[in-house]
């Protein structure tokens, strides 16, 4: 009977208790501010689930999370297909093949901070060359201070541009793992393009796509800083996502039991989100 070699699971287990210690840790202060309730001086009292019901019945948060499921269904329906697309369309040899990976991966390089510092100076109305070319050049009525049809289209595009690139590599390693027997059998079948991609290379995408959905759905749902730093959550509250909420709440207002109570409701929300879609991507795999 062949026997397995354990040891390698020494080499992984410190670095397992760092991980779960630096996530319980936060977790913990979490849950224990969410079922108290404190009037300063450190001095805490037993709420129980008082700030989860609060939470769940305020039209403030609903409205949040409406934005939140919004922003990220239009990201994942344009980033996904977007990506896909483009990685269809890059090289598979040849000297452009660096070219095009390098340049798909550079936005990915930049800070969140920076991406949103840059998409607000570019999209000032007066002095931002996007602002300025659609206002006075094209004629375009256009000021995302303003507008929240605008500041909506400004952080949908800057989100476009910042991270369909992680799509397009993911899509992309998928997509050059396919052997050419495949397409050389398709070739002598007499199939077509749309075959091709429906038949062999979907198929064989599946399992990055999966990768790159959740990430996507994740990121996305969670974003904070680079909306942050583009349109504060304004005009008025059009782009205040649940992110940007739950910081004004426990940072601005500094209500700690509503807060702790909204980010688990935020976190269980993104993890039965993330299982739902990672249950039905692989459903049909052995």
């Amino acid at each position: 009977m062949k026997t397995v070699n354990q040891r390698a699971w020494f080499f992984v287990l410190p670095v397992l208790l760092l991980v779960a210690f630096n996530a319980l840790v936060p977790l913990m202060t979490v849950v224990n501010y969410s079922v108290q309730e404190t009037f300063g001086d450190n001095l805490f009292f037993w709420h129980g689930v008082g700030w989860f019901e609060d939470v769940l019945r305020s039209e403030r948060f609903h409205a949040a999370l409406g934005r939140q499921l919004l922003f990220t269904f239009l990201i994942l329906i344009i980033e996904v297909p977007l990506g896909v697309a483009i990685a269809l369309a890059m090289p598979r040899k040849g000297f452009w093949v660096p070219v095009c990976l390098v340049l798909m991966a550079l936005p990915l390089l930049i800070p969140w901070n920076v991406v949103g510092a840059m998409w607000n100076i570019f999209t000032l109305p007066d002095i931002g060359l996007a602002g300025y070319t659609l206002n006075e050049v094209l004629g375009i009525n256009y000021n995302m201070t303003q507008s929240p049809l605008a500041a909506w289209i400004t952080i949908i595009v800057m989100d476009v541009w910042h991270w369909t690139s992680l799509v397009v590599l993911l899509a992309y390693a998928g997509l050059i793992s396919i052997p050419d027997a495949y397409y050389q059998a398709a070739k002598i079948d007499g199939a077509s393009n749309w075959s091709v991609f429906r038949y062999i290379q979907l198929p064989k995408m599946k399992r990055v796509l999966t990768i790159a959905i959740l990430l996507r759905f994740m990121d996305s749902f969670n974003i904070y800083t680079e909306v942050f730093v583009l349109t504060g959550g304004g005009p008025g509250n059009s782009t205040t996502l649940l992110s940007i909420d739950l910081v004004k709440t426990a940072l601005g207002q500094f209500d700690l039991g509503p807060a702790a109570a909204m980010s688990l409701i935020y976190f269980l929300v993104t993890l039965l989100v993330s299982w739902v879609f990672y249950t039905v991507m692989t459903k049909d795999e052995p």
